[in-house]
């Protein structure tokens, strides 16, 4: 894989309880600028960039060996952030503030606001609020969803092994064992599991 830069990714030690402003401010001027960062959710730490960063999404999608036909997931801030861009109904909406934040990945039509190559074939994205007070710093304070895929590593040192080169920014916040959203699609007001996962489902079943 291509890159000139050699240099290892900032290492930010970010409170996850409570976030240090200038530091969720540092990230988000990484993201604003191009960057890549890694970051904590409820779920696993997440690789992301800026919705519209079409080089970083393209990196991530080589990082992560993914084929482009399966788009990753999409971080807001909240159900107003959902709610811009993917279309959001009275039973999508209630679904969703009851559930979120939280380790759920709601499957929507996608407004077009999100770019094509974040969407399905069936135009669908797929839409994160993760309860992790870091995570929705960082967006609250970019203004604009990012990226969300699994790292795959618990821990940031191992993540900065693995892509540090890649990488702009690692946030830790502290070892995380992955277990992945609960990933529900709320299409057509029926909703259907997709994937199991850390979010209750039983109220699906």
């Amino acid at each position: 894989m291509e890159n000139k830069r050699t240099k290892k990714a900032v290492m930010l030690s970010i409170n996850e309880d409570n976030p240090q402003q200038r530091l969720i401010n540092r990230v988000s001027q990484v993201l604003e600028s191009g960057g890549v960062i890694v970051y904590p959710t409820d779920t696993f730490y997440g690789i992301g960039c800026d919705l519209y960063n079409k080089r970083g999404i393209e990196l991530i999608y080589r990082l992560k060996n993914r084929p482009l036909k399966k788009p990753f997931s999409i971080v807001c801030e909240n159900l107003k952030g959902i709610s811009r861009y993917a279309v959001v109904s009275n039973y999508a909406y209630k679904t969703m503030k009851r559930l979120l934040p939280g380790p759920y990945t709601f499957v929507l039509e996608g407004t077009r606001l999100v770019p094509k190559i974040m969407l399905t074939k069936r135009k669908t994205v797929g839409i994160r609020v993760p309860d992790n007070n870091i995570c929705l710093g960082i967006v609250g304070a970019f203004g604009r969803p990012i990226i969300s895929t699994s790292a795959g590593y618990d821990d940031p040192l191992a993540i900065r092994e693995a892509y540090g080169s890649f990488l702009d920014v690692i946030v830790d916040g502290g070892i995380r064992y992955p277990s992945p959203s609960s990933v529900v699609s709320l299409i057509d007001d029926t909703p259907s599991v997709i994937r199991k996962g850390k979010g209750d489902i039983s109220c699906f079943l």
